[in-house]
């Protein structure tokens, strides 16, 4: 296997021991990239071989290798210090990982030359063990920021602190974080928990100042939001590498959400910039910070690049995906039916309001398990993760939309179970949370003027014969969800300990949707009526 050095080598030999007065480093950065080892089309899907002749493909490995090979072919012929850094979650999302996993983006993430990568609470997904395998095979270092990893067998021994990496006579400390919501919205295992973040943070960077290391980098996945927050409270950062929210910063990209960087008022006067470079690999970051020589960034510009059909992808690669798709070619290829439109599964839609595969998916569990008295079905937006385009619709599609093998669970609880479940469900939409609720069977009305967790739920109304009454608080109902959420992940806790006669075991959810499909070929999405914002 061909695997690029990193440039922190080239870069000592290349600038020597002398550090000048002013310092500047460049960052090549991505963040979520979530398995996209083969390249995207717009509904960040699996891209066709014909969208690929068509230039309609971003991303992917092989392009991904590209672009960072070429930025750092530049540096090294300039003598520039370059970093490139992954924010987590790298595992995740596609049939390589479902097949493999995480060798397959272990061998990726190799091969792009990394100096550092942030866990992800993604990277949790299979447990600690998949993890280790992928941290001790891993040719770049791992951090577990504020993951306490020290009571798990498999991990402890990859436990160590924040990293220091010298650049031209130069050392840049690495620090790390990722969000402790891990517990909830993935399968760590009860061995390992999550520091809060601003703790880890500051106990990191001060070990580093201790050391006397005054150029301090925070590789996050925490989330914007967060990264803000820690950006405006916790002094010595000179600049956080984000991820988690699927965030684009950008200076040309109409789409994007926040200027790249994003300058934040931080402790004690100075400005930390703030960057994300959204997900998928469809964009790299490049970060360039000038310090001054007390260690002050006097100086950040960039902007992140996308990787559409001008970037080459890199050919070895391509080679190296070729080996690894035979044995899931069949499957992705094998087709369950065909959409009369399109059918919108981003997370802008489904994890703020009713979306069109949110409804969809609710539609197809309900339908498998109506005969055995279930009336109403529950998912959750953070667990679709991909839009379908208008056309045939291929198992490979619906693994794209639904990769994490949830199985359908069935339960009894009371009414007012079922409204704290929605309650739960709205408590996070300003911060993209994933527990958004998707239904079938019953519509809500929330209020985002009412504080998480004091109200928003105003009327929530269940399917009885032809029309809708109000939910009776002290009813029992049948419901459907996934096991994920049925077991109190994405903060769920009251389906867990309320529910009653549940049983986790039923068919993959993607079968389930797929087996819908294939019944209903020109499917088109029912109009939305189910989730109301009050105003």
């Amino acid at each position: 296997m061909s695997v690029r050095p990193s440039l922190v080598a080239l870069a000592t030999l290349f600038l020597g021991a002398g550090a000048a007065q002013a310092f500047t480093l460049e960052i090549l950065h991505f963040n979520d990239f979530h398995s996209r080892i083969e390249s995207i089309n717009k509904f960040d899907s699996t891209c066709s071989g014909e969208e690929e002749k068509e230039g309609a493909c971003f991303g992917g490995a092989a392009r991904l290798l590209t672009a960072i090979d070429t930025r750092r072919d530049a540096a090294e012929a300039e003598s520039r210090p370059m970093l490139v850094l992954s924010a987590g979650d790298v595992f995740q999302g596609s049939l390589f990982f479902t097949t493999y996993s995480g060798k397959a983006e272990l061998d990726f993430m190799n091969r792009l030359g990394l100096d550092a990568m942030v866990v992800g609470n993604h990277e949790f997904d299979l447990g600690p063990g998949p993890l280790a395998e992928f941290a001790q095979g891993a040719n770049f270092p791992l951090i577990f920021g504020n993951a306490v990893i020290t009571e798990e067998p498999a991990l402890a021994p990859l436990a160590v602190g924040p990293r220091v990496i010298e650049l031209g006579g130069e050392r840049v400390g690495i620090v790390g974080a990722v969000t402790p919501d891990t517990e909830t919205i993935s399968t760590p295992g009860p061995t390992v928990t999550f520091e809060a973040p601003a703790v880890s943070i500051e106990r990191d960077v001060k070990a580093l100042s201790d050391q006397g290391v005054d150029r301090i980098i925070l590789l996050s996945h925490l989330g914007v939001p967060e990264d803000i927050r820690v950006a405006q409270s916790v002094a010595g950062i000179d600049a956080i590498i984000g991820g988690h929210t699927h965030t684009l910063f950008s200076n040309t990209d109409e789409t994007a959400a926040y200027p790249y960087p994003l300058m934040v008022d931080g402790p004690e006067g100075v400005k930390v910039p703030v960057v994300s470079a959204g997900a998928y690999s469809k964009y790299l970051g490049d970060l360039a910070l000038t310090f001054d020589d007390a260690g002050v960034v006097t100086e950040a510009t960039g902007d992140t690049a996308l990787l559409d059909a001008s970037v080459t992808p890199d050919p070895t690669a391509l080679d190296a995906i070729g080996g690894y798709s035979g044995r899931i070619e069949a499957l992705k290829q094998r087709r369950v039916g065909e959409a009369g439109a399109d059918i919108d599964g981003t997370r802008e839609s489904c994890r703020t309001g009713e979306c069109a595969m949110g409804d969809l998916v609710a539609d197809a569990m309900l339908d498998r398990v109506k005969g055995q008295g279930v009336t109403i079905a529950l998912t959750n937006g953070g667990g679709l993760r991909a839009s379908i385009g208008a056309g045939e619709v291929s198992m490979g599609d619906v693994l794209a939309v639904l990769p994490f093998q949830n199985t359908l669970a069935t339960f009894n609880i009371a009414g007012a179970g079922i409204i704290a479940a929605l309650e739960n469900g709205v408590s996070q939409v300003e911060e993209g949370g994933g527990r958004f609720p998707q239904v079938a069977g019953l519509r809500f009305t929330w209020d985002p003027k009412v504080a998480p967790n004091e109200g928003r739920i105003r009327e929530v109304l269940v399917a009885e014969g032809d029309g809708y009454v109000p939910i009776d608080p002290a009813r029992i109902y049948t419901v459907v969800t996934n096991n994920f959420l049925r077991n109190g992940g994405d903060g769920y806790a009251v389906l867990r300990d309320e529910g009653t006669n549940a049983y986790d075991y039923g068919p993959n959810l993607e079968d389930v949707v797929a087996a819908y499909l294939g019944k209903r070929q020109g499917f088109t999405p029912p109009p939305a009526d189910r989730i109301t914002r009050a105003e």
